[in-house]
């Protein structure tokens, strides 16, 4: 599925990818519009639907990602609020193995979120993963989502790489799609990004359900 002989760099999204997206879902889903509704004084219904509204308007953009955006937006701390269900934060099982043997291959190993620094820091000080990589990169670094079609280039600049010889994993099919526009050689699709959810469809991308399937040359 992964021709490791022409891979020197590797990125990895997190969310959905490195780490159980059930977290995720169930803070935006149902955490936040339980909390929303306490605080606003409104029946949870109406709190649902007023944010569902507001997640409409901004999905795929750096505002979707941005826990400040959304402080602002909504009047509540959400880094508090994301604190209070943080014991859900969830490594795949099989994610440490992967990524020992990616470091005993000696490849560049990089992050590459879409998550708010703010999200990203309170997931590595639950998980520890950080230890793993080379670099952590979040797109508001790069100042665009990695759904943009520029994002990819703007990259470069922070972590340089050669898209011929990089290997790019994510749950996102927009995404993924993204960075098959600017040419990544490999990319590799999760399709059970929520372990409490079915299986996805990924299309036209090789994807797999466990990391265990493309465990790197040493």
């Amino acid at each position: 599925m992964i021709d490791w002989s022409r891979i020197d760099t590797v990125f990895l999204d997190m969310d959905g990818t490195l780490l159980d997206l059930y977290f995720d879902n169930h803070f935006w889903l149902e955490h936040m519009p339980r909390r929303y509704a306490e605080y606003h004084g409104l029946a949870p219904e109406v709190a649902r639907a007023h944010l569902s509204a507001h997640y409409a308007r901004h999905s795929g953009t750096l505002n979707w990602y941005c826990l400040d955006f959304w402080s602002s937006e909504l009047a509540l701390d959400i880094v508090q609020l994301t604190e209070e269900v943080a014991h859900l934060i969830a490594v795949r099982p099989d994610v440490p193995a992967f990524l020992q043997a990616l470091r005993a291959s000696g490849r560049r190993v990089v992050m590459a979120t879409n998550a708010h620094p703010k999200s990203l820091g309170l997931k590595m000080r639950e998980t520890r993963i950080d230890a793993y990589f080379d670099a952590l990169i979040s797109s508001h670094q790069v100042g665009l989502p990695k759904e943009h079609p520029d994002f990819w280039q703007s990259l470069q600049a922070i972590e340089p790489y050669d898209k011929h010889r990089t290997l790019f994993v994510d749950d996102s099919l927009p995404v993924l799609k993204s960075a098959q526009a600017y040419g990544i050689a490999q990319l590799l699709a999760v399709c059970n990004p929520d372990s409490r959810q079915p299986h996805k469809d990924c299309g036209e991308f090789a994807a797999i359900t466990s990391f265990a399937q493309v465990m790197p040359d040493a």
